[in-house]
């Protein structure tokens, strides 16, 4: 029996957690695959069969899949926990560029840390830039390096950096903002990185935390109205931003604002 259930949708790229409870040696029907993607193994292990032959997938092993590709797999182990990614056609060419990925995927520690943070940042709310980000960090280990060059990005990057302070019409996401500055998603997490000292996604973050700040201070009476307002999933995951970066929570925050409001000056 094999079940799935969605962790993270965007417009781009969806990631799934595929649990799979099958005990048979034998092979499948053949069924075709619906997407561009990738699909990493958690735990357990199957044989399955593509385009470049028979291999056995499990956490050290994944695999590309295509639009079409016929697929077929067998569980002799009895059972996997998997991930599935799909990505938009669009997405996997960006993310591909320049890159001489084979089918089959040889999982090293590195993607064995990238896989395990995708998954914990799926869980946390920021599925536009946090679970983005990790994302093209994992697609991009996975597959191999690219020729880049961060120094020449200097300017890309700091064009980032102006449409994230403006919230301009493109910074709901990794995808989107890395589209409007007319390059990979990867090439705009990695030069950023290289080029401001930290990732994307915190530095988004530290924006928003100090718009909370401002807000908070102002006397901002709903911390929900407050969590969409700053663009969080919901309160929990604004109160986590928070907590994470100033070690506070709204509430704290609330009570030391107002503390040094009512202290008189000098």
């Amino acid at each position: 029996m094999r079940s799935s259930h969605t962790l993270v949708r965007q417009p781009d790229f969806v990631v799934h957690a595929v649990r799979c409870r099958d005990d048979h040696t034998g092979w499948s029907h053949p069924e075709p695959a619906t997407a561009h993607g990738v699909v990493l193994a958690r735990r357990g292990g199957f044989r399955r069969h593509g385009r470049a032959g028979e291999e056995f997938v499990d956490p050290t092993v994944g695999y590309l899949t295509v639009p079409g590709e016929e697929e077929r797999f067998a569980h002799p182990a009895g059972g996997d926990d998997c991930t599935s990614v799909h990505l938009s056609p669009r997405l996997w060419r960006e993310l591909l560029a320049g890159r001489s990925a084979t089918p089959v995927l040889h999982l090293d520690a590195r993607i064995d840390l990238a896989h395990r943070q995708l998954l914990r940042a799926a869980r946390q709310g920021d599925a536009g830039f946090a679970a983005a980000e990790r994302l093209v960090r994992l697609v991009a280990v996975a597959t191999g390096p690219a020729a880049d060059a961060p120094t020449r990005d200097r300017p890309m990057v700091e064009a980032a950096r102006s449409a994230l302070h403006d919230g301009g019409p493109h910074t709901d996401g990794l995808v989107p903002l890395a589209r409007s500055l007319g390059v990979s998603p990867y090439r705009l997490s990695r030069s950023f990185q290289a080029l401001v000292g930290v990732p994307l996604t915190r530095y988004r973050n530290r924006l928003r935390v100090g718009r909370a700040l401002d807000r908070l201070t102002e006397g901002v009476p709903s911390l929900a109205v407050l969590a969409a307002e700053l663009g969080f999933a919901d309160q929990a995951h604004l109160t986590r931003t928070l907590r994470a970066h100033l070690g506070h929570t709204p509430g704290q925050l609330r009570r030391v604002l107002d503390e040094a409001r009512s202290r008189p000056a000098g």
